[in-house]
């Protein structure tokens, strides 16, 4: 699992821009307007030498030139961020359920999840950790967050939510995060299920990966 990250040193800045350390950023938080598109189709075009995710998700050759996998059948939209590629989301169709990739300025995970647990950086209403993971092995460098909120910003009222957020040093040497949302209702499965599937066939912006990878 996690082929394409790779424990490397490198990425990120001096972590003073509290943006990339908000694990949710919105149309309505920012103040930019979203690109959106009807459906994940109509933007990205899975790559021919790739093989196949598992049943239920698609590729995405994301126009911000990361690939991703992602369920099929969901939109993709994005908004401007203050630190390297735009904040890409992709929904379902009943918008309950989201993935969010985006780049991290700080200089490690640790260090952007230290700041964003911090009270520097404001936390949905209803915010609670419930638990977060060092994943370092020496070869993958990243660490993941658990937590759930009452709401989240310009996302439907659904009650509960619970949140999968990873960020990790990726094959290019910089630091992403990617984060899945959904009812905590539901049970937490299907969340972190979405996040494994992303993170396995996850491909940094313009960088060769192996395309056999996320099959073992």
């Amino acid at each position: 699992m996690l082929t394409f990250v790779v424990g490397k040193d490198g990425g990120g800045d001096d972590g003073k821009r509290v943006v990339a350390a908000s694990p949710s950023v919105s149309a309505s938080s920012t103040g930019v307007s979203p690109s959106t598109s009807p459906t994940l189709e109509d933007t990205a075009v899975p790559s021919p030498s790739a093989s196949a995710p598992p049943a239920g998700y698609e590729l995405s050759d994301d126009t911000e030139g990361f690939r991703i996998a992602v369920p099929e059948g969901w939109s993709r939209s994005s908004v401007a961020s203050q630190h390297g590629i735009a904040v890409v989301n992709y929904r379902s169709p009943d918008r309950e359920h989201r993935l969010q990739v985006y780049q991290v300025a700080e200089a490690s995970p640790a260090a952007s999840f230290k700041l964003y647990l911090s009270d520097q950086v404001p936390k949905p209403p209803g915010f609670r950790k419930l638990d977060l993971q060092t994943l370092d092995d020496g070869e993958f460098t990243g660490s993941r967050l658990e937590y759930v909120a009452d709401s989240l910003n310009g996302e439907p009222d659904i009650g509960t939510w619970h949140v999968y957020d990873e960020r990790f040093v990726a094959a290019d040497g910089n630091i992403y995060a990617i984060a899945a949302y959904g009812p905590d209702a539901d049970g937490s499965g299907s969340e972190l299920t979405n996040l494994t599937t992303a993170l396995d066939w996850f491909c940094p912006p313009y960088t060769t990966c192996d395309a056999d990878a996320g099959t073992d």
